[in-house]
């Protein structure tokens, strides 16, 4: 009896795969649906076996170009050690570094005489060569499937910002199982992480390990009572309606800046229920090729700016890449193939990482990036990305702009983040009266002004450093600072950031100068002053 059953109900389950399928009598009208054929993988130009070579032998021409500019830069490290009076021979060699390590690829010395000689160059040796196979397994061509990003966070799945590792599994990224797979995703990710595990109510920086200060709490719970909902609601867009909007300035930006939004999205999937307005500000800031170089109208030409050249915000034309956006109303033609192909040549191969590059890169504009010139007086650009995240670049000192923001910054939605401002260093541009150079921190032309506006905002300041040397460096800057010492009080005590990159950076200028991008993190605020009421006593005592 149960074998007959089965049997029929077998057949009729055969009977109704053999059904045709419904058909309409327009349905000739319909396109017939194509298979779609998915691009193949791309064929790496470099195994994984095959990522070693020395700059000048590279088959990537950024590779040798960074190559060249090295041995121009670099100056060899036996050659500055030695006394050039006991050693007469030697000071007619050259200095920079023109030989190149058979273990790392590296320009390290000016000969192979001074490479032998070094007994320093080992503990360096093993961080360039692995710097120089991520430089060429990042241009080697095959898929990297590292910086294939996850979506938003599932319901009720909570987020560890304990270390990277657990931060990866949590998030639901692939399984991050090599040292350079590491390195390249902790690096891409550094600046959105940092900032969401600091801000985050599950950070690992807590009162418990003496990384919060109690007035730091204080601050962080401000907050964070914007950025989450209370116990039991919904974490989810729906929170969002209603809510201010957290602002996060991000001063003296520079490769922030030129980070891919969808990148920056990861912040907003750690908090569901926020509404982000991203600031970059500085003089370094990216900005999207039509509104860094706008077209001008001819004089004369009538507008509704009020007889400016430009025009409203909210005229669109076409960008670059087909979309539109908003470039002041001034009409932004599009390159014709001939200047793409002259941009491109003029382009160098490799910018060297000096301290204040020339001009930065431009970046791609997005679908809904329009010019804000009008609003903010200053070349500047604004792209609603999602419901969530809106970008603000400002290309220009924050003290230029302080005046807009002055009136309306709040200690429960905004925040300041400054990525490795370099404070104790000496600047470039001012000197006092006995012609020392200044101090970052104390140059009127850099930060001097501007801290002391941040601190009197009462907002919480986060700043990193790349290395516990630029971190104490910093630290001990702001004894000196005129406005500053004496005039906050700390929210975050010094020390590692555990989500700062894994990747050695190397400098240009001597190789064996490597760091960590956002090693360590700190963070102050303006001193709270309480105000205490007097009593009729002491009221009677005074008179």
């Amino acid at each position: 009896m149960a074998l007959s059953l089965s049997r029929t109900l077998c057949s009729r389950r055969v009977a109704v795969r053999l059904l045709p399928p419904n058909r309409t009598f327009f349905s000739f009208l319909r396109k017939k649906k194509t298979a779609q054929i998915e691009p193949p993988e791309p064929v790496p130009l470099l195994t994984e076996d095959n990522l070693f070579h020395a700059f000048s032998k590279s088959p990537m021409p950024a590779v040798r170009a960074r190559g060249e500019v090295i041995q121009a830069m670099a100056p060899c490290p036996v050659c500055a050690s030695h006394d050039h009076q006991n050693y007469a021979p030697i000071a007619a060699q050259p200095k920079t570094v023109k030989f190149e390590c058979p273990d790392c690829g590296w320009p390290t010395h000016c000969s192979e005489e001074h490479w032998k000689e070094d007994k320093e160059h080992e503990k360096y040796c093993a961080r360039l060569r692995e710097a120089n196979e991520d430089e060429h397994d990042l241009r080697s061509g095959r898929r990297i499937w590292e910086f294939e990003m996850p979506g938003p966070q599932g319901y009720e799945e909570a987020v560890s910002f304990s270390n990277w590792d657990v931060y990866w599994y949590t998030r639901g990224h692939p399984s991050i199982d090599t040292a350079r797979s590491r390195r390249h995703l902790s690096k891409l990710l550094s600046y959105p992480v940092t900032i969401g595990g600091v801000l985050h109510q599950f950070s690992s920086l807590m009162l418990n390990n003496q990384r919060l200060t109690p007035e730091g709490s204080r601050s962080m719970a401000a907050i964070r009572s914007t950025l989450h909902v209370p116990i039991g609601a919904p974490d989810n867009q729906v929170a969002t309606v209603g809510k201010p909007q957290v602002r996060i300035f991000i001063l003296g930006a520079r490769a922030e800046s030129s980070l891919p939004p969808h990148i920056w999205e990861q912040l907003g999937f750690l908090f569901p229920s926020a509404n982000f307005n991203l600031f970059f500000v500085g003089p370094q800031v990216s900005l999207p090729k039509d509104v860094q170089y706008p077209q001008a109208k001819p004089e004369g030409t009538p507008s509704s700016g009020g007889g400016n050249a430009a025009a409203a915000d909210n005229s669109k034309v076409e960008s670059t890449d087909g979309t539109e956006s908003a470039v002041d109303g001034a009409k932004v033609e599009n390159p014709t193939s001939t200047e793409v192909t002259q941009a491109k040549e003029d382009k160098p191969l490799y910018v060297p990482n000096i301290y204040q590059p020339e001009i930065p890169a431009t970046i791609v504009p997005q679908k809904r990036t329009r010019a804000s010139m009008n609003r903010y007086s200053v070349p500047s650009y604004t792209t609603p990305y999602t419901y969530q995240m809106t970008f603000t670049g400002l290309q220009t000192n924050y003290k230029d702009v302080h005046h807009l923001f002055e009136e309306t910054l709040d200690p429960y939605s905004d925040v300041f983040f400054v990525f490795s401002p370099g404070f104790g260093f000496p600047s470039q541009s001012s000197m006092d009266e006995n012609g020392e150079p200044l101090l970052q921190i104390s140059s009127p032309t850099e930060w001097g002004p501007v801290l002391p506006m941040l601190l009197a905002s009462k907002c919480p300041i986060f700043v990193t450093g790349f290395s516990p040397a630029d971190v104490e460096r910093d630290i001990k800057s702001l004894a000196t600072a005129p406005g500053v010492a004496g005039e906050f009080e700390w929210v975050l005590t010094p020390g590692p950031n555990p989500f700062g990159s894994e990747k050695w950076e190397v400098a240009d200028f001597d190789p064996r100068v490597m760091v960590k991008t956002n090693w360590g993190i700190w963070a102050i605020r303006g001193k709270s002053r309480d105000i205490q009421e007097r009593t009729l006593l002491d009221k009677l005592l005074l008179r």
